[in-house]
């Protein structure tokens, strides 16, 4: 069971949620990373669950839940910042979770960012959009709509239920080829990003600090991957019982 807990009441009637959970490329967390630092966003509150991988992470010295929620009441932004990939058969039920929390708090839009697999170099962004203003929105911004496929993951169930919603959301999605984890896919993701949003988030910054973003990120990723495999181990081999 996934529990979305508040550490601060705020009101996020009419707020744009931008999320990016781990998955291609890195693009999601490495861009919500940067939107956090760069706009200053708030630590207001955290998801929990007993089936997530037993990880504490420490920043500035403090323990911190490892997937949190951030906000400004300046740009009226939130978001959500996962230090780790997401298990795939939790990943209904934290979108579901996710979703009920953004309608109960009167969030007016969703904008997720996130990678795409190609095997060759592409020139362009994708896009999935769940609304005609949303559609006009992305072609404005010059990404490209997305006819036919599949898409996957967090952002994929988000966007399905906003359709039956009428809920607008819009998938920035960056090709990237092959494994390539490269920041240059979050800088071509927040460009977007500041274009659909009117903001005007500095991405010089994100280039020049690129293999320290890039470092930080592959460290997280290990961590909990580490982590959780590790604990495994141990459980099994005093009680397999206790862990499935």
């Amino acid at each position: 069971m996934i529990e979305i807990k508040m550490l601060k009441e705020v009101d996020f009637k009419g707020y744009t949620f931008v999320e990016g959970f781990p998955g291609t490329g890195l693009v999601g967390p490495m861009a919500i990373s940067y939107i956090i630092d760069k706009l200053e966003l708030e630590y207001a509150g955290y998801l929990n669950s007993s089936d997530f991988p037993p990880l504490v992470s420490v920043h500035n010295s403090t323990p911190m839940k490892p997937v949190r929620i951030y906000y400004s009441s300046k740009y009226k932004i939130c978001t959500i910042f996962a230090e780790f990939a997401i298990p795939v058969n939790m990943i209904y039920e934290l979108s579901s979770e996710v979703y009920k929390f953004l309608k109960g708090k009167g969030v007016s839009r969703i904008i997720s960012i996130g990678g795409i697999p190609q095997t060759a170099p592409t020139k362009g962004i994708y896009s999935l959009a769940s609304t005609p203003s949303m559609q006009k929105l992305a072609k404005s911004t010059g990404l490209t709509l997305i006819s036919d496929g599949v898409s996957i993951g967090v952002s994929a169930l988000l966007i399905s239920d906003a359709v039956l919603d009428n809920v607008d959301d819009l998938n920035i999605l960056v090709p990237v080829e092959g494994e390539v984890i490269d920041p240059k896919y979050a800088e071509y993701a927040i460009e977007a990003f500041n274009k659909a949003t009117k903001l005007n988030i500095d991405v010089s910054e994100l280039e020049k600090e690129a293999k320290e973003v890039e470092a930080k990120i592959r460290e997280i990723m290990k961590k909990g991957k580490d982590t959780h495999d590790n604990y495994k181990k141990v459980v099994n081999s005093t009680s397999p019982s206790m862990y499935a």
